[in-house]
């Protein structure tokens, strides 16, 4: 029987190159996303590659998504293995400027939706008898607090939190909860975070901040949606069963932990 993943977050980006691999690895792959336009691209992307795939639209910050997401996937493929946290955003701001509607967008959003993706995907496992797969998105900033970054930092180091706790509770049921921590990639993201500091230092020159963070890797070169879907298909794969609780570090030799 074909395993089935749910990724969120994965109309583009890391997500989209983690939905891709597991869907070359053989599962059923439920695609979410919160923009319609892209979900429809991505979708007819996999299926011109053969995959069996679902588009669900939500927002993984309201608890009910989540849930509905999680029902949608039983509904279409009848069951749930993988359930990837993958959905987030970044904010770049000086620690003095920060506001109450940033701390409560980035926190609703990257934090709020791991905890209800979390809970979603569990009641499912917990319904189909246990064993289950939890992957969420950390990130080096789970693991390093950056500058002009305070905010994503703090939700990354949430989510890094959330990832241990709900693994000692969830073990009894043979559930494990993991996270991947990835490091500086050639991604939309990263070319707003790069806009957004080039506006706040006079000195800096559009791609300097992603110059200086990627040319501190170690091994040379900066990070491609594989190097990140390449730890996810490990993670999801019955070789995990006995990793559990763990901020794994993706990023090249960037962060020692």
């Amino acid at each position: 029987m074909s395993k089935v993943a749910i990724v969120t977050g994965s109309a583009g980006g890391l997500g989209k190159g983690i939905a891709q691999r597991l869907a070359k690895d053989g599962f059923k792959v439920v695609l979410h996303d919160i923009n319609e336009e892209l979900l429809a691209s991505a979708k007819s992307e996999f299926e011109a590659s053969g995959y069996d795939v679902l588009t669900v639209k939500g927002d993984v910050s309201k608890r009910e998504d989540q849930f509905n997401l999680v029902q949608q996937a039983v509904e279409q493929f009848g069951r749930l293995d993988v359930f990837v946290n993958n959905a987030g955003i970044d904010a770049v701001t000086p620690f003095l400027e920060i506001d109450e509607q940033q701390l409560n967008k980035l926190f609703s959003i990257n934090v709020n939706g791991v905890v209800f993706g979390t809970q979603a995907a569990a009641e499912q496992f917990i319904k189909q008898g246990g064993k289950g797969k939890v992957i969420n998105a950390c990130s080096i900033a789970g693991h390093e607090a950056y500058e002009m970054l305070s905010t994503y930092s703090a939700t990354k180091h949430a989510v890094k939190a959330f990832t241990h706790a709900a693994a000692k509770e969830l073990a009894k049921h043979q559930i494990t909860v993991n996270a991947y921590c990835p490091g500086v990639a050639k991604t939309k993201m990263w070319d707003r975070i790069d806009e957004e500091m080039v506006k706040y230092d006079g000195n800096m020159q559009p791609g300097d901040a992603f110059k200086k963070f990627s040319g501190a890797i170690a091994l040379g070169r900066y990070q491609t949606p594989e190097d990140v879907a390449n730890l996810v298909s490990f993670l999801a794969s019955d070789d995990a069963d006995y990793i559990t609780g763990q901020a794994i570090l993706t990023d090249g030799g960037l962060v020692y932990r």
